[in-house]
This record gives structure tokens, sequence and C-alpha cells, in this order.
């Protein structure tokens, strides 16, 4: 079976280029691209001069199974990643029990595999029940399918716990997703320190929690050379030493979410607790400084940090509210307001949403090379639209987006040259 993408704007994130042409697919991989005469094919999609890119890979994703299925399911979870340009998400262990051993990871890669549309890889827990204490059987989870260790945002606040797991990780060649925060001084907090947090009376860190957490964390990289993975950085104060560590030659990468780089404290306004998140908002100064970082390649991938939550827990006082945000459907819309700004071209956005991520979880997915699977979006980047929660797919509508306007609409989505949106 042969498809072929015609008039499209192809977007290669390898080459860091655009450029019109067509796109070959037999057998489910990316055969050829080229401009001008396009080869036979027995089914033609015509992509009437919009983008097609390689599928969003997306590290980060909380799915409520097991345990808070009313909040997302792996099918709910599946078709709003296909309807955001999402084909494969790497779904978090912060689930009730977390996913801490063989047979939890079995349980969900067999859920997954019956419900999601999308590809979907599982991490596993670094410690039992992310309680920061003891290292889960990190050896059986890799072999069981993990494709890297996390606590999530519960830091691992005995050091040399977690220099045991690194060291015991760089072992086996496991890659550890870390959240950079020193644990005592965020406790609590719910919005980053600053004029705002104290004319607003709420709970504040200051950025220099993060930095801390980064600093504890490379110099156990250099302890233990293992392969590490920031999930967010958001502030200015953290980029220094991290571009140290990667000039130091650690085998370190760095993502930010999509909220971090759209969002600033301020939105926060009257108590708005679907703006509440993990790390809090930051300042509008750290906002752009996340941005250039992630021109630079400082700062390696843009997440969804998916994190649905039921209305109850968000109809809260701001403090007591949960934190997160849905974003599988919102994540490409939003990355594209930094396009529309021209602080990113579409070629280094793909770097941060599909390339940089999948090469970190050794995929092959990402490009748009010969022999590449046809994990493909063909979406059009200009196509405005006013966001309404209650059209999205996921169980959870808990959107900061919820109302806003936007720019920028996902057209076909496909997994393995199969249609899967559109």
């Amino acid at each position: 079976m042969k498809t072929l993408f015609t008039n499209a704007r192809l977007i290669d994130p390898e080459a860091q280029s655009e450029s019109l042409g067509w796109l070959l697919v037999e057998n489910g991989l990316i055969a050829a691209t080229g401009q001008g005469d396009a080869p036979q094919a027995d089914e033609t999609v015509d992509c009437k001069g919009q983008c097609l890119a390689p599928g969003i890979v997306d590290i980060g994703v909380k799915v409520g199974e097991p345990g808070e299925r009313h909040k997302e399911s792996y099918a709910s979870a599946g078709r709003a990643a296909a309807a955001g340009g999402v084909t494969t998400i790497a779904i978090r262990p912060d689930t009730s029990p977390a996913i801490d051993t063989p047979e939890a990871l079995e349980f969900v890669k067999r859920r997954a595999n019956e419900d999601s549309c999308v590809n979907v890889l599982p991490i596993a827990a670094l410690t039992k029940g992310r309680e920061g204490r003891e290292m889960t059987e990190i050896g059986f989870l890799l072999d069981a399918g993990a494709v890297g260790f996390s606590d999530c945002d519960a830091v691992v606040p005995n050091t040399k716990v977690f220099q045991r797991a690194l060291t015991y990780a760089k072992s086996l060649g496991a890659l550890v997703i870390a959240h950079p925060q020193e644990p005592t001084l965020s406790a609590g907090a719910c919005v980053t320190s600053g004029k705002f947090a104290t004319l607003r009376g709420l709970p504040a860190v200051s950025p220099m929690a993060e930095r801390m957490g980064l600093d504890r964390d490379i110099a156990l990289l250099e302890m233990t050379g293992a392969r590490y993975h920031a999930d967010q950085i958001t502030t200015a104060r953290a980029l220094p030493a991290l571009e140290r560590a990667k000039n130091n030659g650690l085998d370190i990468t760095a993502g930010t979410s999509v909220h971090h780089i759209t969002l600033n404290a301020l939105d926060v306004a009257d108590y708005r607790t679907f703006f509440k998140l993990k790390p809090p908002l930051r300042s509008e100064d750290d906002r752009l400084a996340t941005i250039a970082a992630l021109a630079d390649g400082t700062i390696d991938i843009i997440s969804s940090m998916h994190t649905p939550q039921d209305e109850e827990s968000k109809r809260l006082p701001y403090e007591e509210a949960a934190s997160g945000a849905v974003a599988l459907e919102t994540l490409l819309p939003a990355s594209l307001r930094l396009v529309h700004a021209e602080q990113l071209t579409l070629a280094q956005l793909f770097r941060a949403l599909s390339l940089n991520p999948a090469k970190r979880l050794g995929l092959a997915s990402g490009r748009l090379c010969k022999g590449a699977p046809a994990d493909l979006v063909v979406f059009d980047p200009d196509k405005p639209f006013v966001l309404d929660r209650s059209t999205l797919k996921s169980k959870s509508k808990n959107t900061p987006f919820d109302g806003q306007r936007l720019q920028g609409k996902v057209v076909q989505t496909f997994v393995n040259g199969e249609k899967v949106f559109g």
C-alpha cells in the first residue's frame, strides 16, 4: 500500500528546512520525499499547501489509568492526542497506584494497546510508590518496556537514594527524568514569588528553588554519568547551570511545558485555578528567557505536561485547587504563537516537539527521512479559532486557553501511515 502526500509544505526538523513538495508512504514507513514530479501511489492525500510535519512526540502525559479513569482514559487521551497532532505519548507514572512494578507496567501497556489510537510508551516510577525511599526494580521494568524512570513532581529528597538510583540507571543505560526543584523551598507554594504573589496573598516559591534543584542533580550527574532529562526548565536562573552541564559533556537534556512559554504569572489574575500549574507560572522575563533557550537549543523539548483534573478539584480556593492543565489538543496551536511572533521557525518548533523527544527516547520517529515511521501531522498554521473547552476530546476540560484566540489547526493525523484523525 502506497500513499502519496502532495502539495505539502514539508517541515523537516532534522534538516531545519521548509519546502514545497511531496512525501511517499509505503507499508507504514516514509519511502521518499521530493519536489517536482511525484511517483505513482495507491492513494493520494492533497495537503493543499498546508504543512506536513513529523507527528509530535509528547514526553510527560498523565493518563488516569489506573485509579483516576474518570479524569482521563487511554481511549480519550488517544483521541485528544490524535486531534492535537500528537502521534506518540510517553506516559507518566504518577497514577494511583504508581507504575512501579512490571505488573503495573504490563497493565498500562495492555490498556494502551487495546484503547489508544496513538503510540503509547510507559515511563516507570524511579522509587517505590514515588516516595523517594527505595528504588524500583529498574532492570525488570526496562525489560517490561519502560522508556524512562521518573517520580514526576515528587522530588527525591534524599540525595543518597537519588545518587544510588542514578548509578544503577547508568549501569543499565536507563533514562532518568527528574523535576528540578528544591522540595523544602517549594513545599506548599502555588505561585512564583514577586510583587504579584504578595498582592494576592498567595504562598510563593522563588525561581531559585528550580536552580538549586538542578544544581544538585547536575552534581550527581557528574558523579554517576547517568542519562538525565529535566522535565521542565522554566526560569532564567536555571539556564546558565544547564548550559554549563551541556558544555561539560554530561548526558543531559531539558524540556519545558507549552504553558510556561505562552503564559506568565499575571495570567493567574483573580485566582483563576485553571492557571495553577506545577511549577507555577513564571515572570514574563523568565518566559522570554525560556523561549530564547529553546531557539538556541539549550532547552531541547516542548511537552504538554498534560495533567487532567476534574471540575471538583479545580473549583476550589486557589491554594487548595489541584495543579495542572490538559494540553494534548492545545500543544501545537499554543506553541505556534512563538512562530507567529517570529521567536521560532516552524523547523525549530518541530525540532523541540518531534525530533528531540524522539531522539531522547531512542525512537526512529520525529523525522521526514526515508525509513522513518509514517507518523505525520497535516496542519494549517494560520487558521484562527477561539477555543471552547467543551469541545475538547479529553475527559477533563481544565485548560487555561478556554475562550482564547489561537492560530493553527490540525487537519489530519497519521500513525504508521494510518489516519487516526481528520
